[in-house]
């Protein structure tokens, strides 16, 4: 025995030999230590479905019987008693507004709201979006078209040097700006990000990943009038505005993408994807959290508004842009342990800026 485990000893190679030089010898061994092939970040290695558009079926449920088979559907079709189930549930929960007083409150504490939200949750929350890259491809460092620095971006910013900008509202803990960051490593880009949530930003900076050389985070609260932007109008390529413009008051949203648009460079584009209507979230909330007509306010305090397709090209289209895409993404969300359907709607743009 001796023997035999002596001599097995001498046939295996020493550790560091086994390398990995040529991806056809990947089956010659059950393990390579070293691995001296290029990898590069491959955006589509996250993705579970094909990017959404209005002529792509995706996973069909083409039979209602075939439902369990899958724990999501997606471009799922309404019949009529569905809607009108639905629209009878949020007239219930819509059937008395919130005081004016008790409203009031909400708006001006939002931001408080969110930090403690984010104080609570830190970065557990929300699962990074690398999705982002299946429906935005120009996004990934191998698409994005490098353009030099104009005289508007050659002031005191952060980004002088880069060639595509990019900015994200309500960036939360970081769920779309590291996933940007890891994918882009070619380094053409620059990412602003900001939220109106102190703690959000603080998680933000607090990072192992964030690098200032190619991020800056600031807090901010776009609805505001005027805000002053680390950067000159007409000097970002895209803005993502996603699950934000929800959380903020209704009679703000045209001022927000006005403003919004003018950061934008001529050809830039708005990436936009939230709530849409008779979404589950709206449906499940309880008379007496309704401040507005689909807006309420949820248990920890922070709001919510669900959108149609006809309000949000109004707001684009009113703020100059041109539409490129606006679809509702219906899905049907699946547990088949418990034997429960979750009926899922959102809503996703893409407007671009005049040239």
């Amino acid at each position: 025995m001796e023997e035999s485990s002596s001599s097995s000893e001498l046939k295996r190679p020493q550790f560091g030999t086994r390398n990995l030089s040529d991806p056809q010898n990947v089956f010659q061994h059950n393990a390579c230590w070293f691995s001296c092939l290029h990898i590069r970040y491959d955006p589509t290695r996250f993705r579970k479905k094909p990017a959404l558009k209005e002529t792509c079926d995706g996973r069909t449920l083409k039979n209602q019987e075939d439902v369990w088979h899958h724990n999501a559907w997606d471009n799922v079709l309404w019949d009529e008693k569905q809607v009108e189930a639905a629209e009878a549930k949020l007239k219930l929960n819509s059937s008395s507004f919130m005081d004016e007083e008790v409203a009031l409150k909400y708006e001006k504490e939002a931001s408080q709201f969110w930090d403690t939200f984010y104080s609570t949750h830190e970065n557990k929350f929300f699962k990074d979006r690398h999705w982002l890259f299946t429906e935005l491809p120009e996004l990934c460092s191998e698409h994005l078209e490098s353009s030099s620095a104009t005289d508007a971006t050659k002031a005191s910013a952060p980004c002088q040097l880069a060639g595509f900008r990019i900015l994200e509202v309500g960036c939360g803990t970081g769920s779309t700006v590291f996933p940007l960051l890891e994918a882009n490593t070619l380094k053409k880009s620059f990412v602003f990000c900001c939220d109106f949530a102190p703690k959000a930003v603080e998680l933000v900076k607090s990072n192992p990943e964030y690098d200032p050389a190619r991020c800056h985070g600031f807090v901010c609260d776009i609805s505001e009038d005027n805000v002053k932007f680390p950067f000159p109008e007409n000097s970002l390529d895209v803005i993502l505005v996603i699950f934000v413009l929800s959380a903020i008051s209704p009679e703000k949203f045209s001022s927000t993408i006005v403003q919004l648009s003018r950061q934008l460079k001529p050809g830039g584009r708005i990436f936009f994807r939230d709530y849409g209507r008779y979404d589950m979230a709206e449906l499940r909330f309880k008379p007496g959290k309704c401040i507005s007509e689909h807006f309420f306010v949820r248990g920890d305090g922070t709001r919510v508004y669900f959108f149609s397709q006809d309000e949000l090209r109004k707001l684009f289209e009113g703020a100059g842009l041109v539409e490129e895409q606006n679809v509702i993404d219906r899905r049907l969300l699946v547990n088949r342990g418990k034997q429960l359907t979750m009926y899922r709607v959102w809503i996703q743009c893409k407007y671009r800026k005049p040239t």
